[in-house]
């Protein structure tokens, strides 16, 4: 007679499929993956304030915008692991070890977020392909 409980190995893999599992993250609270609405405050945040600048700096000139973005959120992830932004939505960039980013990594990483394609592709730990290729991970301080 065929059994009627759920298969186990179905069970296991609902249970486990939380953004961050594969990486040994929790699941909720501080250390797990940073939401879809926290990283989209913190870029926002971290757009208006390079906009700001760039405006009263360069005329909004769009190339000098871009540049500036990729400068004044580059160096606060060199220094402190995270933007404005992302200290004001509880964000913190790590690599996948949980270490600081170190001095190559927020820059390449800043660098593709510009190019937005690879922050379009995601993968199951809801890591952008800029955080893929960089090995980091942006998580809930």
């Amino acid at each position: 007679m065929p059994s009627t409980a759920p298969d186990a190995s179905f069970a296991s893999a609902e249970n486990n499929s939380y953004p961050g599992y594969r990486l040994g993250y929790p699941e909720d609270g501080p250390g797990s993956i940073g939401g879809i609405g926290r990283r989209i405050g913190g870029l926002v945040v971290d757009w208006i304030f390079a906009m700001g600048l760039g405006n009263l700096f360069f005329g909004g000139d769009p190339v000098a915008l871009m540049g500036l973005f990729v400068i004044v959120t580059t160096v606060p992830i060199m220094l402190f692991g995270s933007t404005l932004g992302h200290r004001l939505f509880g964000l913190q960039l790590t690599r996948l070890d949980g270490a600081a980013p170190g001095p190559w990594r927020p820059l390449v990483r800043q660098v593709l977020l510009v190019l937005v394609i690879p922050a379009a592709v995601w993968d199951s730990d809801h890591r952008g392909g800029h955080d893929i290729l960089t090995r980091l991970a942006l998580r809930r301080r």
